[in-house]
């Protein structure tokens, strides 16, 4: 599929490339026709080809609001497939489903269901390597609720990682989004959480990968009001 690079990741692809390319002239310089100069030459390749893949920006959109599924907010690995007790905003059990970033995922964050952001918070924390369960409600965070017309309200985080130091956040509260709408943006390895009503029919298993825009998590029962 087409790609573009994502906003936030256009200045720090120029900076690296700099340094890269400084890095190799120095090299070529120094130690010509050597050994150590082409495999540089390989590792920089390597290394940038990697930043371009996390900072991409899939082009990848829904048509129609699609009440009633919930897509993968983020490309990744579902590390968490659980019942919880959401004690912050629901005071009830919730399905939890969690999807780990590597550093070879592009780290775009979309929105998971069609409705209206009725809650947002950023929350300051520790930086725990973002596969661990306490990653949840220990590492930084932001918290998005969002209310769908007819399928109930979720709650999804955008959790820093051991290396993310950046969790850029797009969605206020009051707003009315569309399903697979930007959300935001991670910086380096991280995770992101969705919490669903217990009802909800899960799509997806364990360990299996998935990809943000084309994945779909689960599919929401209708609520009765």
């Amino acid at each position: 599929m087409k790609f573009e690079i994502h906003k936030e990741g256009k200045a720090p692809l120029i900076r690296i490339l700099v340094v890269l390319i400084l890095i190799n002239t120095a090299s070529f310089l120094l130690f010509p026709d050597t050994i150590f100069t082409v495999l540089l030459l390989g590792v920089s390749i390597a290394f940038f080809a990697t930043a371009l893949n996390f900072y991409k920006q899939p082009e990848r959109t829904y048509k129609g609001d699609l009440h009633g599924l919930v897509n993968a907010p983020t490309d990744g690995r579902i590390v968490v497939i659980e019942k919880v007790f959401e004690k912050e905003f629901f005071q009830e059990e919730r399905i939890q489903i969690s999807i780990f970033m590597s550093l070879f995922n592009a780290h775009s964050n979309w929105v998971p269901v069609s409705g209206k952001i009725t809650h947002y918070s950023h929350v300051d924390g520790n930086f725990y390597r973002a596969y661990l369960p306490k990653s949840s409600h220990e590492n930084e965070r932001s918290n998005i609720v969002i209310e769908t017309p007819e399928h109930g309200t979720i709650l999804t985080k955008q959790i820093a990682g051991a290396l993310a130091r950046r969790i850029v956040t797009y969605v206020k509260e009051g707003e009315e989004l569309h399903i697979g709408s930007p959300l935001g943006f991670i910086k380096l390895g991280s995770r992101m959480d969705i919490f669903l009503p217990l009802d909800s029919e899960i799509l997806v298993s364990m360990g299996e990968e998935v990809r943000a825009n084309i994945t779909f998590l689960a599919r929401l029962n209708k609520q009765n009001k």
